[in-house]
């Protein structure tokens, strides 16, 4: 509690020593190491406890809570609903199985979130520190889209309380607060949150991270009309349609994309090479709008597809990774940087010397998006075009931060990573009045 993280591993690890079946042990060793971004660790942590006590709700959810993150969703559900079985009202259980069933039409995603949440609309953290900790507000909402904070809200800094907005009455005041930041990051799906949000953040006159003004206007065919315009910008076309529309349109130019809104890390989003494809990637896809987006090719001259990832915190860019894989939806997990020195090496480059990397054209087109949009965090995924324009894909608040993984490796992307995180810590501590001295004590 006092914020000494190293210490309280080593003395976790110390007690497992002593009985390899402590709860406590094994539980706050995986919320420790989780948080340190040894997930792994913090699995195997879980697992253990699971085993061991395997009537505790709090582990299996736990466990739960990070399959679910890795992607393992049928993993997490199965943990979900045994710690249900174990306690039919523990609302953390319901608010994970919400997530797991977000399917659009999915009537057990509300059924769940109606357990989880109501009653159960606000969730706080006392500070792990030295003192009280600067007391800070984060409006949240119970969809996906939540910007993830966890690695840069600092809780040996903050008294954190979350707020869920779609469940928080209105007509309360707001928990008290020296910092309000909206981790509502995703206008596509969360529109209705974002206007609560807005609502709420009127009662105060604290200063606020992202106002969700602002991210409103971060929808993705709303974002690439309006930075189209800018110099040096190449966004893609964007239509949202209703299933039927799609099927009836005659004007898309193939290979297309379509994509079911409010998802990311590529869920419901699918690459139609022509229009017999078409009928069969529709039925795939849920929901009844979706999104036609026009395929920007993003192959470099050896036939690679890349996506850079830079992320502006409190005005200033920072590079993030650089990404190249042979297909042509390119994420971090599963592109070919692990197999490839020569990517590696290209990624080191780039985040070294970012202006070097991309080119005048790009970085001003970089320093313009970021301030059209206008948001205290937020990041952009793009490659770059044969004249150094940028080709963007997305630009939003919803951006992770992962660290790299403990393999020797990866030690090229330490540090920029650090610096994106420590931006983001600064940032927060600044906006709450917490000076630097403060925040090294």
């Amino acid at each position: 509690m006092r914020g000494e993280d190293e210490a309280a591993k080593q003395a976790y690890v110390a007690a497992l020593r002593l009985d390899p079946t402590c709860f406590d042990a094994l539980n706050d060793l995986g919320a420790l190491t989780y948080a340190s971004g040894h997930r792994s660790a913090a699995r195997t942590a879980y697992r253990q406890a699971v085993r061991h006590h395997p009537a505790n709700p709090i582990a299996r959810v736990n466990l739960a809570n990070l399959l679910a993150e890795d992607g393992d969703h049928a993993g997490a559900q199965a943990q979900y609903e045994q710690a249900l079985e174990i306690d039919p009202d523990f609302p953390e259980a319901h608010r994970g199985l919400a997530r797991i069933f977000s399917e659009p039409g999915d009537e057990r995603a509300e059924l769940h979130r109606q357990k989880g949440f109501l009653g159960h609309a606000i969730d706080q953290k006392r500070c792990r520190g030295a003192g009280p900790g600067a007391p800070i507000l984060l409006l949240a909402s119970v969809h996906h889209g939540n910007t993830p904070t966890k690695q840069w809200i600092d809780e040996r800094l903050f008294a954190v309380t979350v707020v869920y907005v779609e469940f928080w009455d209105a007509g309360r005041p707001l928990p008290p607060h020296e910092l309000i930041v909206n981790v509502i990051g995703d206008a596509d799906l969360c529109d209705e949150a974002l206007r609560r949000a807005e609502a709420l953040i009127a009662q105060s006159a604290a200063p606020v991270v992202n106002p969700p003004a602002r991210v409103r206007a971060t929808g993705r065919a709303n974002n690439a009309r309006r930075l189209a315009a800018l110099p040096g910008v190449v966004a893609p076309k964007i239509a949202t349609l209703t299933r039927a529309d799609v099927l009836a349109a005659d004007g898309f130019d193939f290979p297309l994309l379509l994509r079911a809104p409010g998802f990311h890390t590529g869920q419901h989003f699918l690459y139609v090479e022509d229009r017999q494809d078409l009928a069969k990637s529709v039925e795939a896809l849920p929901g009844d709008a979706l999104m036609a987006i026009q395929y920007l090719d993003a192959r470099g001259p050896d036939g690679m597809a890349r996506k850079y990832r830079v992320m502006c915190i409190d005005g200033k860019l920072f590079p993030l990774h650089l990404a190249i894989s042979a297909g042509w939806m390119v994420h971090y997990f599963t592109a070919a940087m692990a197999t490839q020195a020569a990517y590696r090496e290209e990624e080191r480059r780039f985040l070294e010397d970012m202006p070097g990397a991309l080119g005048e054209r790009a970085m001003a087109a970089l320093a313009a998006l970021f301030g059209e949009i206008g948001l205290d965090y937020v990041g952009a995924d793009f490659a770059l075009a044969p004249d150094g324009s940028l080709l963007l894909f997305e630009a939003n608040a919803t951006m992770v931060v992962i660290p790299p993984p403990a393999d020797p490796m990866w030690d090229y992307r330490r540090a920029a990573t650090a610096n994106v995180l420590e931006a983001a810590k600064r940032m927060a501590s600044s906006r709450a009045g917490i000076g630097a001295a403060d925040r090294s004590a």
